[in-house]
């Protein structure tokens, strides 16, 4: 981190040995060790509830529609049927052909169309683009979490 070798090391023990003293050396130490934990504490707390408030290693819900009760049976819950799953038809994996990237107005960020963000955008909110240039032009930027780009 900072280069130093062995030698620089004795020489600036030496001279804050001479400078504190030989009995503040070792409280200084402490202290030293002491702020060093609390600044380490204090980062991992920041970090935990930034990765909170933005759900960021939290996977996707899977949604799961109850089956309507009848008089036999009880109400049970299981998967969703696939015409909700896959609302595009059987055979197609993918939606539709259209815009690769999209934002929601007064947003500042724009989402590939694979991004689970893009998808809790509503339709009435979307702003459309067909290049990562748009996009940028209009002054969005990419998405931490999918980094939309496109080849050169």
């Amino acid at each position: 981190m900072f280069d130093i070798g062995f030698q620089e090391l004795i020489l600036i023990l030496v001279v804050a040995l001479m400078v504190f003293g030989p009995k503040r050396l070792p409280e200084l130490g402490r202290a030293l060790g002491r702020a060093m934990r609390e600044f380490r504490r204090a980062s991992e707390e920041f970090r935990s509830t930034v990765e909170t408030n933005l759900h960021i290693n939290e996977p996707d819900p899977v949604a799961v529609a109850p089956e309507p009760a009848t008089a036999e049976a009880p109400p049970a819950t299981g998967p969703l049927p696939d015409a909700v799953l896959n609302p595009y038809g059987e055979g197609s994996e993918e939606a539709p052909p259209g815009e690769p990237y999209w934002a929601q107005r007064g947003s500042r960020l724009f989402h590939a169309r694979s991004c689970g963000w893009a998808g809790r955008i509503p339709e009435p909110e979307r702003v459309y683009f067909k290049r990562v240039s748009e996009a940028k032009e209009q002054g969005f930027a990419t998405c931490p979490v999918c980094e939309p780009w496109e080849p050169a």
